[in-house]
């Protein structure tokens, strides 16, 4: 199977994101109060700030793991929800142990009751760069080779909307930009929303970047760094929108609510 046809394979449909009046807590504590943003069909947004701001409970309401507080509404550009449109890739691998690498990123057919595209699965590993390591089991694989494994698991549920939460954080730094450089390929008709705490790494991915606060205040304008991804965020091109999110991230800084993200 050549890339086309793997790009090609039934591709998920492009499908933007609306989050509207967002109200995120935790217990007592507001995270998160009327937070709006459109993520256009195959953009990629990356959402910023200190830890317990709300970043990952976000990602988790839309992805449906957490009810929404009202007045909160979550959509899809054409007005539907997001039940099945939604992959949500999360901090750490959550492969199963017991499962080899292929049978892992086959495991969403699995648990559905479905029969499994084990050649698409093996294709998906190829673009990953762990073909070879296909039969090997979790235990048996380098932190960088369970990333590849677990973005492959994602790619193969062609989901139009990919949520992902520090997907690359644990990775050294040119493991990181190489599964940056290959994100970046394999989502490219995706609306991709991550949060990252790495200024560096939103500017390199991110075509739109949100820079949340805490203690519930009001986001920002969106910040729209110039020129097409992945960029090399050394540029001397992008040294005043790296100031203005090194700002916006420390500005008004506020301890940090416990227990959330």
């Amino acid at each position: 199977m050549t890339d086309a046809d793997l790009n090609n394979h039934n591709p998920a449909k492009m499908l933007g994101l609306d989050v509207c009046n967002a109200r995120l807590a935790w217990g007592e504590t507001v995270l998160l109060d009327d937070f709006s943003f459109s993520a256009p069909a195959g953009s990629w947004t990356c959402l910023l700030g200190e830890s317990g701001v709300g970043k990952s409970t976000l990602l988790r309401t839309i992805a449906g793991l957490i009810d929404p507080v009202t007045p909160t509404e979550i959509r899809a550009h054409d007005g539907t929800g997001l039940t099945s449109q939604v992959a949500y890739m999360a901090q750490q691998d959550l492969l199963l142990p017991w499962l080899s690498a292929v049978e892992n990123v086959a495991l969403g057919a699995r648990l559905r009751g479905e029969r499994a595209d084990q050649t698409r699965a093996l294709d998906i590993l190829a673009r990953a760069g762990v073909a070879e390591r296909a039969n090997a089991r979790p235990a048996e694989l380098s932190g960088g080779e369970r990333q590849r494994v677990a973005l492959a698991r994602t790619l193969m549920e062609e989901r139009p909307i990919v949520l992902m939460d520090e997907p690359f954080s644990a990775l050294d730094a040119i493991t990181r930009t190489r599964l940056q450089d290959l994100a970046v390929e394999l989502l490219a008709t995706r609306t991709v929303l991550m949060v990252t705490h790495d200024p560096f790494e939103a500017l390199r991915l991110a075509d739109t970047i949100f820079v949340l606060r805490n203690n519930a205040q009001p986001a920002d304008a969106p910040i729209v760094p110039p020129g097409p991804t992945p960029r090399d965020p050394t540029d001397p091109a992008l040294r005043d929108t790296h100031r203005m999110i090194m700002q916006r991230l420390t500005e008004r800084a506020a301890p940090a609510a416990g227990g959330a993200t």
